[in-house]
């Protein structure tokens, strides 16, 4: 990035804080794999800063806005938002720089507990206020009473019509077709409330300040049932025995949880198939199959 970006985000915290800002060090931070992210210090105060190209503008944004939709929850500690911005080279996103940790039984224990009061946070309805992204990819968050609705046309269909365009298997697209159609019958009786979602809670966006405080970052927000959140940490690992145990005390799981979590888990390998292809598909596949048998 060339000095009138960093001057540019230098102002926008300014601005922010209301007192001047300079960014005297600027160090890379590995670990993302869709924007640019740095630690940027200045005057003793320290910030971490996100940028990938002007168009992603919006991302930002509505990023900044999930951060502080569980913030004002006061159930899980998140980066604080500071300020969003672009210029015609880049968009940025800066937020409160945390120093992280290591996990222990009690901070995991206390990550389960964090999550479950986050759940407890209900709305009117599925969905959002705005639209988002996960990974890399548009989230439609389009607000509906119904839940399975709401899934079907949001989060499947629209994954499936994604899927079409870039070269899945047919029988993939047939077979979900057909789920797409019959999900129902997984949920028999139960009744969905719109619970807080993280949106993307696998083991990367998932960490642990100095004195052990869980926090919570890269959202994809939305209000939704809360086994999504719960089945996309099963899906990559990362979540301890401990954290399960505190979650399921603070809030039991219903009956039919081990089935319902492969229909939330196929909405993201079918999102891993769009961005990055490959064997995905052949996952994504294996799940619906395991579903059609269910109904």
């Amino acid at each position: 990035m060339n000095a009138t970006t960093w001057a540019d985000i230098s102002a926008g915290i300014t601005g922010a804080c209301g007192s001047p800002f300079a960014i005297e060090s600027r160090t890379p931070v590995a670990g993302g794999c869709i924007n640019q992210c740095y630690r940027v210090a200045g005057a003793g105060r320290a910030y971490f800063v996100k940028v990938n190209s002007s168009k992603r503008r919006a991302m930002f944004e509505a990023e900044a806005a999930g951060l502080a939709e569980i913030a004002a929850t006061a159930t899980t500690r998140v980066p604080a938002p500071l300020c969003t911005g672009a210029n015609a080279e880049a968009a940025w996103l800066v937020v409160e720089h945390i120093e992280f940790g290591e996990a222990t039984t009690r901070s995991m224990a206390q990550l389960g507990e964090a999550l479950a009061a986050q759940h407890r946070v209900t709305a009117r309805k599925f969905g959002w206020t705005t639209n988002n992204t996960i990974g890399a990819m548009p989230q439609l968050n389009t607000q509906n009473a119904d839940w399975l609705e709401f899934w079907r046309e949001c989060r499947l269909g629209y994954q499936l019509d994604l899927a079409a365009r870039n070269g899945a298997p047919g029988a993939l697209l047939r077979k979900g077709e057909r789920l797409a159609g019959g999900f129902a019958a997984l949920f028999a009786d139960r009744c969905v409330k719109p619970a807080l979602l993280h949106g993307d809670l696998w083991g990367g966006n998932a960490g642990f300040d100095r004195t052990g405080t869980p926090v919570l970052f890269d959202p994809a927000v939305y209000y939704g049932d809360r086994e999504a959140d719960l089945a996309m940490t099963e899906l990559f690992g990362g979540f301890s025995a401990d954290f399960y145990a505190a979650y399921n005390a603070a809030s039991p799981l219903e009956a039919g949880y081990e089935v319902r979590k492969q229909l939330y888990n196929l909405y993201h390998v079918l999102n891993h198939f769009n961005l990055f292809g490959g064997g995905y598909a052949v996952q994504a596949q294996t799940l619906v199959d395991r579903l059609l048998a269910e109904i």
